[in-house]
């Protein structure tokens, strides 16, 4: 009798320890599974050449992913990315077609119109104590509206080579884009966890009345993360136009669900205030591989849908039950 209740709390502590380790790493332990499940199925995923396919592929949903986050660990949300991937490739590709403007012109008119929107959906949510929600909703459809009049609803070819190597070439042996997106995670993780603003985000999404009354600028930090989301947004704009050669209008239609999807899934709480950016890589991770997986087994796009919604559900209820503990 007694030797059972000595083990009853062994038993507890266990299963605590148990439950909090999968907490910690419980999505890379899937991914990992994950991994292996298609490397069974599949001999063509484990190879270098499709990983190479895979870190380009989701490199710009990386990049989309990270800047919500900054929104999301703030309290916020932001449904124009994918308008914005589209208003930023064109307005790059506008100056990218003329001869006269340099590749870094180019560049830096994309990143500033992302950055602009940005700093409007900032102002506007906070300056007008409007939901997040809606306001983003509304610019979605503006930066679209803004990129079919700017390309007058065509695409815009005809860019220059050093305008397309950003997207589509190889730089120390790799994809340039996988080292873009490599650059935008260290610089992320340093301003998250080394820099004043970076410990304004998490107070602000923790506890936004507790960070107001600690002198904490809580209109300054939520615009700070919007215009940074937008303006990484810019950059995958760019990167997305170069890799097709193209200025499309019509690009990036609903990038923003994937991407907040993989911050999701990375273990970010919506409620803001949790989160970490490499664990959002892996979320980004995670969906990448799935939809390699799925196209290497030649499953119909249709149910990668279904797959995909159903993996997006199951990570909001599981962030539901956390923010609940």
């Amino acid at each position: 009798m007694n030797e059972s209740k000595k083990k009853e709390p062994k038993i507890v502590l266990s299963t605590i320890f148990l439950l909090d380790y999968l907490r910690k790493y419980g999505v890379l332990i899937a991914l990992v599974i994950i991994c292996i499940v298609l490397t069974i199925l599949s001999p063509n995923f484990l190879t270098v050449q499709n990983i190479l396919i895979v870190l380009r592929q989701i490199s710009i949903n990386g990049i989309l992913a990270i800047g919500v986050t900054f929104v999301i660990l703030a309290g916020g949300i932001d449904l124009s990315l994918g308008s914005v991937v589209a208003l930023t490739g064109v307005v790059a590709a506008l100056f990218a077609q003329d001869a006269s403007y340099t590749v870094t012109v180019a560049l830096s008119m994309g990143i500033l119109s992302g950055l602009g929107i940005g700093a409007i959906n900032g102002l506007i949510i906070t300056k007008g104590n409007t939901v997040p929600f809606v306001v983003t909703l509304g610019m979605m459809t503006v930066a679209r509206g803004l990129a079919l009049v700017i390309s007058d609803g065509r695409p815009i070819s005809n860019l220059s080579e050093s305008f397309n190597f950003i997207g589509g070439g190889n730089l120390l042996g790799l994809p340039l884009p996988i080292l873009i997106f490599t650059i935008v995670i260290i610089l992320s993780i340093l301003i998250l966890n080394h820099t004043k603003i970076g410990r304004y985000i998490y107070a602000v999404g923790g506890n936004e009345n507790a960070a107001k009354a600690s002198g904490i600028n809580i209109h300054l930090v939520k615009t700070f993360t919007y215009i940074v989301c937008s303006g990484l947004a810019g950059l995958a704009g760019i990167i997305l136009a170069s890799r097709i050669t193209t200025g499309q209008p019509n690009a990036g239609i609903a990038y923003e669900l994937d991407a907040i999807a993989a911050v999701v899934i990375g273990g970010t709480s919506l409620s803001g205030g949790i989160g970490k950016i490499t664990g959002t890589v892996i979320g980004a991770l995670i969906i990448g591989v799935i939809n390699n997986g799925l196209d290497l087994l030649n499953v119909s796009s249709y149910y990668q849908q279904i797959i995909k919604g159903i993996i997006i559900i199951s990570a909001i209820l599981i962030d539901r039950k956390n923010s609940q503990h």
